[in-house]
């Protein structure tokens, strides 16, 4: 049977109408997968030499921080790994036991690459303390511990996705043992150190993380199969309906209609209220470019690469979905008498408003001095002026439907923001640093702002004829996207 399951997914995978999109995908994903795995070798092979040089402890200094390992572990599997998804529905009628169902579903997880990257990390390390002269014996437990941990992230993953409330409890508690570390207030490494370091030094700790582990299978275990029923856990819940009627918007006319839809979708869902909640995440991943806190980031193409980041972080994760956001009713809106025109432009403002809001929630970046807040203006310019066009020129071909209800079944996908939406942003963050460097090194850097931002009011300049070729894209793909949003996988 579970032979059959493969060949099940296998087929919805090649049978699937955005078959070209998602394998072009899975070759950009796999060249990242290559680029992080040899960085973990690197740093396997390489982490107890650093650390020795710098008059460290190697081993023990793992140990001590491998409660922050762990936790950023979990947090990038919040938001980055898939929970379980498969078409459970048309298995519960067929005469196939529930225990091989759950199994599979819960084994797919165990499968995950965020559970095999560690390894490239912890096998290396793990030799060079065996070349070291530590106990064999001993390594080996340790190692065995360190990876039921990790598989038990893994689980813990799929049971907190559910509830949301619990990690973002434990991501604060967790930050706020960091802090208190980092002003010298607390060391909870102390405590936890003290643990991971007793999975080697004692032949019996390491069968605590195993123990836990075991419960952890068996608690995810237990939920799926007794959320496998039509009428609880894959059964549509309902709430009492609730009417906004935003009636400011109404003096914009069909474009007001449109925009009133869309922001009662992203206050009425989990799934795009996470993309709201990200790109005010996004903000904040500027600080790692301007405090040049990593050297390599210290350049003037990557400055431009933040800048593009910090304002256009809802564009990227909302507009990479357009029309997808509309998947559940697509049909019904497409056999209307609507314009399309206005369709495109109230998507487009909308990611035009989430720019200029995020824009001036930047504003802080002033403390770094004018040139880094320009780098953000100009970003936020060149996102309205060009990039708006190309995510929505994109969504055209990306014809994969949105479930907004999936944050309520057991084994709907949870993922609001995901890997792959990164990675379809990826070429509208090389133009902008090309421009910015060229303008920098060839003549000064306010030239190349006016480079970045010069490209950003042209193609704003040009947005009506860009539109009129985006209403054609979408009008021509219109019966295929309908037919791809008739597929449930």
């Amino acid at each position: 049977m579970i032979k059959h399951f493969i060949s099940l997914e296998w087929k919805s995978f090649v049978r699937s109408a955005s078959f070209s999109t998602n394998l072009a995908l899975k070759i950009l994903m796999a060249l990242g997968a290559l680029y992080f795995t040899a960085i973990f070798i690197i740093l396997g092979v390489g982490v107890y030499f650093i650390l020795e040089d710098a008059g460290l402890k190697p081993f023990e200094t793992v140990n001590k921080f491998l409660i922050y390992y762990f936790t950023a572990d979990l947090v990038i599997r919040y938001f980055l790994q898939s929970t379980p998804v498969m078409n459970i529905k048309p298995l519960i009628i067929l005469n196939i036991k529930k225990n091989t169902i759950v199994n599979f579903v819960i084994g797919k997880s165990a499968l995950s690459f965020f559970n095999f990257l560690h390894a490239f990390f912890f096998i290396p390390f793990s030799i060079v303390l065996l070349k070291e002269g530590f106990n064999p014996m001993q390594v080996v437990f340790w190692h065995i511990s360190v990876f039921s941990i990790i598989y038990s992230m893994n689980f813990i993953n799929v049971l907190v996705n559910k509830k949301d409330s619990i990690f973002y409890v434990v991501l604060a508690i967790v930050g706020g043992f960091g802090l208190a570390q980092y002003y010298g207030w607390f060391d909870v490494t102390v405590y936890t150190s003290t643990f991971f370091q007793g999975m080697y030094d004692t032949s019996y700790l390491f069968l605590f993380p195993i123990a836990a582990l075991v419960l952890l299978y068996y608690f995810n275990f237990k939920f799926f199969k007794n959320n496998l029923t039509l009428d609880t856990g894959l059964a549509v819940k309902s709430k009492e309906a609730t009417t906004e009627n935003l009636t400011f918007l109404d003096q914009f006319g069909t474009l007001g209609t449109f925009l009133k839809n869309d922001i009662k979708l992203l206050k009425r869902n989990k799934r795009s209220r996470t993309t709201v909640i990200m790109s005010v995440v996004f903000i904040f991943y500027g600080l790692l470019f301007f405090t040049n806190a990593i050297e390599a980031y210290n350049n003037p193409a990557m400055h431009v690469f933040a800048g593009i980041f910090v304002s256009g972080g809802f564009l990227f994760t909302f507009g990479q979905f357009v029309p997808s956001w509309d998947s559940a009713y697509y049909q019904l809106m497409m056999s209307q008498n609507i314009p399309y025109r206005e369709y495109i432009k109230s998507k487009w403002w909308l990611m035009v408003i989430g720019t200029v809001a995020s824009t001036i929630l930047a504003s802080f970046y002033l403390y770094f001095g004018w040139h880094i807040y320009l780098l953000i203006v100009v970003g936020a310019i060149f996102n309205i002026g060009v990039n708006s066009h190309l995510v929505m020129l994109g969504g055209a071909f990306v014809k994969t439907p949105i479930d907004l209800a999936s944050s309520k079944q057991a084994f709907g996908n949870k993922q609001a923001f995901n890997m792959k939406t990164m990675l379809i942003s990826l070429p509208k963050l090389l133009l902008p640093m090309a421009l910015y460097a060229t303008g920098y090194y060839i003549f000064s850097p306010n030239v190349g702002l006016l480079f970045v931002a010069g490209a950003g009011i042209l193609g704003f300049a040009f947005r009506n004829k860009v539109f009129t070729m985006i209403e054609k894209i979408y009008k021509t793909e219109k019966y295929a996207t309908i037919s791809a949003y008739k597929q449930t996988n």
